[in-house]
């Protein structure tokens, strides 16, 4: 995976630049101290993974993280706890206290190779389906309980967002938990079936019984429409 670091202490830099000499995974293609610097060198680069600071002169890390619109896998690294939520609400794969300890680096890396495996993954089967003749798949793969599950796109009532995980909730009453994050999910959804209503709720759309003020009612379960996502939906239901 290749890393940019931005942060504007010259000791997290280097801190941060020695843990990835350790790990044989990853590549170091540049680092900076402000987000000026940082936006110029992902124009002009491909960045796998971003090690963020967020408190920076001028631009701060969650101003640029918002400035990107296709961002790379993003952990952030801070001395402020306080930014944790704001930092889930962005998609952010981790979030690492300073000082940062080595074991606790790791652990972030782990998350961020499987994400970027299955990325991998999920771009070689599009290319693979561009060499050959279109096949409809009315069902995606998902791996929970020691086991690589079959899911039917149809079989889908809603998806609800657990950080690091997704529950998938099905008609046979089943509840599917698996490591994985809403926004590849969305990748994985079809757009004419299933709607983002939340940043943690995607619904299938002809599972919704009924619009109950801010809420879309679900086999009985009633699931929030976020703010941002109202019109869309109210669009869409019209």
């Amino acid at each position: 995976m290749k890393c940019l670091i931005v942060d504007d202490e010259y000791l997290a830099l280097q801190l941060l630049e020695s843990y990835i000499t350790k790990i044989p995974s990853l590549q170091l293609v540049g680092k900076c101290r402000n987000g000026l610097q940082a936006l110029e060198i992902l124009r002009t680069q491909e960045v796998d993974l971003l090690f963020l600071d967020i408190q920076m002169p001028d631009l701060t890390g969650l101003d640029l993280l918002k400035t990107l619109r296709h961002p790379p896998m993003v952990i952030f690294s801070t001395a402020y706890s306080e930014y944790a939520i704001e930092g889930y609400e962005l998609n952010v794969l981790d979030y690492l206290l300073k000082p940062i300890p080595f074991e606790r680096f790791v652990k972030a890396i782990n998350k961020a190779e499987s994400l970027f495996s299955l990325q991998n993954q999920q771009e070689s089967v599009s290319n693979f389906h561009e060499k050959k003749p279109a096949m409809k798949k009315d069902y995606f793969m998902v791996k929970a309980d020691y086991k690589n599950l079959k899911v039917r796109f149809e079989d889908i009532l809603y998806v609800e967002g657990l950080k690091e995980y997704v529950s998938i909730y099905t008609t046979q009453g089943k509840r599917i938990i698996t490591h994985s994050t809403m926004k590849n999910m969305e990748q994985v959804l079809t757009p004419h079936q299933f709607m983002r209503i939340h940043k943690s709720y995607i619904v299938s759309l002809l599972k919704v019984d009924a619009i109950v003020g801010n809420m879309l009612e679900v086999n009985s379960v009633e699931i929030p429409i976020g703010r941002s996502y109202r019109s869309q939906v109210f669009e869409y239901f019209s």
